[in-house]
């Protein structure tokens, strides 16, 4: 069911899709999975679901993908799709950090539009050449920052935007875990402690560019200046487990920004809050549906999902207010807004507006050049670094 302020029309067929990564074992291949089903705009045709011949083929019969478009290697999968009349317009990559940025260029070689997991790459060295093979191509590029397609989110964006909480004063944003509070020997926990997959940061690159794009998002403030604090609390592990950030805006405004994967007790924590001269917002992750609203010299309001007054972004939803809505809903409107990027691109008309929220190529570039300000600070005893 679509609530009566959305608009989820599909267009006449369904977008051809491929995925690199996310077999077996994998956590958030299932998940891209499930949001590209969600609103019907693609079928998923092939994939090199893994590094292992045997897991990728049979993540592949799971996937009810055709034993011929099964792949073991993401570039070989690239080229023959590229020369198959029926071939994958866009491809999703869910891999580890460090396959990230060659499974794209693959793909954007071979002239696929491309779905990537977040943070983009490695570095920004990498990042600036996927900028500009994206610019030289034309193809479209999306980074899933899902948090960005929450409703409140969404709201939480054109409140400041539309100006109602004033000039921007103090921007609060957290992000703690507790599941890695000790040592964790799994697949989902050994990669992202793993220099060589997950890159130069642990708890910063897999949840602290989360909070970073959250802040970004919803304030559209630039950071001109940061001091950061990386520590790994739990012995033997080679990246940050708790970072640790101050942060200067360039408007003069101040902020904050914990991100932690050892704080016991926290589950998925993420919150932002933000202070304005004429109001503030707080919105926490693990209560969606509802945002707090609280005006200078005014009646603080608890806004819902989907509820009166909400704007246009704020107001798509897909269940009636009082339903939940969340983690998968928010990758969901993250793939259908691509798809409406996508087939406004095959068909010659203009996308939804929302299409236009989607996180793509700068704010991965942008995400990258975070990380490294904020290791660079750290690795200088937490001195004051410009982004």
């Amino acid at each position: 069911m679509v609530g009566p302020a959305n608009d989820f029309t599909a267009p006449p067929r369904r977008l051809r899709l491929g995925m690199v990564g996310g077999g077996q074992g994998a956590f958030i291949g299932a998940v891209h999975r499930l949001a590209a089903r969600m609103d019907n705009r693609y079928d998923l045709v092939a994939g090199a679901l893994s590094s292992r011949p045997d897991v990728a083929r049979a993540s592949a019969a799971e996937c009810f993908i055709a034993p011929d478009r099964a792949y073991d290697d993401f570039r070989e999968m690239a080229m023959r799709e590229a020369a198959r009349e029926d071939g994958i317009e866009v491809c999703a990559i869910v891999t580890p950090n460090n396959l990230h940025f060659p499974a794209a260029m693959a793909m954007l070689d071979a002239g696929i539009h491309v779905i990537c997991d977040k943070p983009l790459c490695m570095s920004v060295a990498e990042g600036e050449q996927l900028a500009a093979k994206i610019e030289e191509t034309g193809l479209l590029f999306a980074l899933t920052h899902n948090y960005t397609a929450y409703p409140m989110v969404r709201e939480a964006r054109d409140l400041v935007r539309s100006g109602k909480l004033g000039n921007i004063r103090l921007v609060q944003v957290e992000y703690p875990q507790g599941w890695l509070a000790t040592p964790v020997d799994n697949k989902q926990a050994s990669w992202r402690a793993d220099p060589a997959k997950a890159g130069p940061g642990g708890a910063l690159g897999d949840i602290g560019t989360h909070a970073h794009n959250l802040a970004d998002f919803v304030t559209g403030l630039e950071i001109s200046e940061l001091c950061a604090d990386l520590s790994s609390m739990v012995e033997g592990r080679q990246l940050d487990d708790n970072v640790q950030i101050l942060l200067r805006y360039k408007n003069g405004a101040r902020g904050m920004l914990w991100a932690s994967q050892v704080a016991v007790g926290h589950e998925n924590g993420l919150k932002l809050r933000v202070y304005g001269d004429k109001g503030s917002i707080e919105w926490a992750q693990e209560h969606p549906n509802h945002m707090h609203f609280r005006p200078l010299n005014g009646q603080p309001r608890l806004m819902t999902r989907g509820g009166p007054g909400n704007s246009a972004a704020g107001g798509r939803v897909r269940v009636p207010s009082g339903h939940a809505e969340g983690y998968l809903e928010g990758f969901a409107t993250l793939y259908t807004d691509f798809a409406d990027q996508l087939s406004a691109r095959i068909d010659g008309h203009l996308p939804n507006a929302e299409a236009g929220l989607v996180p793509g190529i700068a704010e991965g570039l942008n995400g990258m050049r975070f990380i490294e300000a904020v290791v660079s600070s750290s690795q200088r005893g937490a001195s004051w670094t410009s982004m």
